[in-house]
């Protein structure tokens, strides 16, 4: 496998709609201390009126990417929707008039994400944010390029779980979390943690 079509797209974003449902209570208690207890129900909410969406069949990976992006936009409460909306707004406008992505075409998809929520949340790597846990995730890709596609998803999987549990000792300095000050150390990011369950998701679907 080296390369992932519209189809497989389509069966990656059902499976993280699945996952999101699966892990909302968990998601949840991640956010009870530093935000508003919802990111779960936000994210699994979002995700399902994707899975809605999906039913009508999209162009191609770019249109899809476009379609769920303005859904989570519409559908998830607080900054995830406009967060997670600009990641596949922007993957989307890089994925335009493709059938199929490449290692190579996927990559510059999450650069052009990175970028995206990093200009409209200005959050750095070590902010605390789903920032800490996609840029080690696009590091890693970019480190396995020239290996199997498939290893090269599970290698950014692996680096997003890195990320994600890195957030613990950080204090945050973005979203409702930073108004916590100290308070916020100890705690795993919520939004670094949903960054990881996606990407962990694409690299089981692409494994199955």
């Amino acid at each position: 496998m080296n390369e992932f079509n519209l189809a497989q797209t389509t069966t990656w974003l059902e499976h993280v709609a699945d996952v999101l449902e699966k892990n909302k209570g968990y998601l949840n208690d991640l956010d009870a201390p530093i935000g508003d207890s919802d990111h779960g129900e936000n994210m699994a909410r979002g995700f399902l009126a994707v899975k809605a969406k999906l039913a009508s069949p999209a162009a191609d990976i770019g249109a899809l990417f476009k379609s769920v992006g303005m859904t989570l936009i519409s559908t998830v409460g607080g900054a995830s929707g406009p967060l997670y909306g600009t990641l596949f707004l922007q993957a989307g406008a890089k994925a335009s008039g493709k059938e199929a992505l490449s290692a190579a075409d996927w990559t510059e998809c999450l650069e052009a994400g990175l970028a995206g929520i990093i200009q409209r949340g200005k959050a750095e790597p070590g902010d605390k944010t789903m920032v800490d846990a996609l840029k080690p995730a696009l590091e890693a890709l970019r480190s396995a390029s020239g290996e199997p596609f498939g290893d090269a998803l599970q290698a950014s999987a692996d680096a997003a779980r890195s990320g994600m549990e890195a957030t613990i000792p950080l204090e945050a300095r973005k979203g409702r979390a930073s108004y916590l000050g100290e308070r916020s150390i100890n705690h795993q990011d919520p939004g670094a943690t949903s960054t990881w369950l996606i990407l962990q998701a694409l690299s089981d679907t692409m494994k199955s």
